[in-house]
């Protein structure tokens, strides 16, 4: 029995383009994602990154999809950070976010990474933001680039 190939993507941007969508909202926050997002997509040698801010989190489905569609990034970043408050609203953001980011890379076959850090207060997102628990921003530029690297060799 045969047991066929392995697939695993490297951390190697050399010669890859990427976009980062930022939401502006919580920007304490989503600048240190970018921060991270930015200096691993330096660090593993990216060509380009291009960086769109949006408002937040909710519309960053919708412009990361046209970065997607416009055939000039292989990789999208998104990155935005809800904090929960005393309403549903929480609840909504994060469900359209996770879904819509879901189907940028479904539809067009350019992954797209989750970095929408849902918290339930300032603190947590602090910690995921470059603090303790390391920085969200980092981890889905570098799954994202993996993903990159994996979908090529497939």
């Amino acid at each position: 029995m045969s047991t066929g190939q392995t697939i695993i993507g490297s951390h190697d941007a050399a010669g890859l383009k990427f976009g980062i969508v930022v939401a502006k909202f919580n920007d304490l926050i989503t600048e240190r994602l970018l921060a991270g997002a930015k200096g691993t997509l330096e660090q593993a040698g990216a060509e380009k990154i291009d960086i769109v801010w949006v408002p937040g989190a909710f519309e960053i489905p919708l412009a990361a999809l046209k970065m997607a569609q416009s055939k000039k990034y292989d990789g999208i970043v998104c990155l935005g950070a809800v904090i929960r408050g005393s309403t549903t609203h929480y609840d909504y953001v994060c469900n359209e976010a996770v879904k819509g980011i879901s189907h940028v890379g479904l539809q067009t076959g350019v992954p797209a990474s989750f970095g929408v850090l849902t918290v339930e207060n300032l603190e947590q997102a602090f910690e995921r933001a470059g603090s303790k628990l390391g920085n969200k921003g980092s981890e889905a530029a570098m799954a994202t680039l993996e993903m990159v690297n994996v979908l090529k060799k497939i």
